[in-house]
């Protein structure tokens, strides 16, 4: 049974079998754990990560999530014997479903309307980088290590949106290179890169992306969801569509008692406290 049947993200204790969730306040984590296996992710971990976010998109309470990894890692990737060794005995409809399936995690990240930020320390590879790439930010350690391996097991790198997501964030050459090498790409690389926002230590870089996902869940949250929508519309767009959709989407936001309140605490020389609508 996955989170959808089980859950609402109201319920701050959930747990689902590899996944943990918790919310303070208006913040969200989601834990992928199994510490002892670095965090790898199973049919049902897919599944619970879909439910969970499409969850998020109707939640009116958590303004920021943040997602992270137990023990040290942040993911391994797709269990070798869980979900590798099932995937070489299935026929061609059935591989079909498991690879929209696992798309699904990534639509529903983008469309979920809170800011996801990610917090990587050790393995991040395969599903798991890709996980991360989804994300809206990521925080990182020196001593993380990413990995976009599929072709190291024989696949093709355009998986679960690598191909259109890698190079808006890192540019076409250095998405390639990691598409088509598998290599590890080190924490301080990812950094200069721009693939990490920033870095941490590791015993701060979870207390580090809470505090950035706390201010972004104080901020003018319809705002914030209007530009995560934006950001997403807009890879699409010419400039001149894009203009004019940003006239749209700004008008919206004119409209609401954030702005309002903004003024109303300019004009006083005090700080908004905004609330989201």
């Amino acid at each position: 049974m996955t989170a959808a049947n089980t859950v609402t993200l109201q319920l701050a204790d959930y747990r689902g079998r590899h996944i943990g969730f918790k919310v303070d306040g208006k913040v969200a984590t989601v834990t992928l754990d199994r510490p002892e296996k670095k965090n790898p992710l199973t049919f049902d971990s897919y599944g619970e990560l879909a439910d969970l976010f499409r969850a998020a998109a109707k939640d009116k309470g958590v303004k920021a999530i943040v997602i992270a990894g137990a023990g040290g890692n942040f993911s391994s990737g797709g269990d070798v014997f869980e979900i590798i060794e099932p995937l070489t005995k299935m026929d061609a409809a059935s591989l079909l479903d498991f690879t929209r399936m696992t798309g699904e995690v990534v639509k529903a990240m983008r469309a979920c309307p809170q800011p996801i930020i990610a917090a990587i320390d050790g393995v991040c590879a395969g599903a798991g980088a890709i996980l991360a790439m989804a994300s809206d930010i990521r925080i990182g350690t020196a001593s993380a290590k990413v990995a976009f391996l599929f072709n190291r097991v024989g696949l093709a790198g355009c998986d679960m949106g690598a191909c259109a997501m890698l190079p808006r964030i890192i540019g076409q050459g250095r998405a390639a290179e990691l598409l088509y090498t598998g290599r590890v790409l080190g924490g301080e690389e990812a950094e200069r890169w721009g693939f990490f926002n920033r870095l941490a230590a590791p015993d701060a870089v979870l207390s580090a992306a809470l505090a950035l996902a706390t201010e972004l869940a104080a901020g003018p949250t319809f705002g914030n969801a209007m530009t995560k929508r934006m950001l997403e519309m807009e890879w699409a767009m010419s400039v001149e569509t894009a203009i004019e959709a940003e006239a749209v989407a700004q008008a919206l936001c004119m409209e609401t008692e954030d702005f309002a309140r903004a003024y109303r605490a300019f004009a006083a020389k005090q700080k908004p406290v905004f609330e989201g609508n």
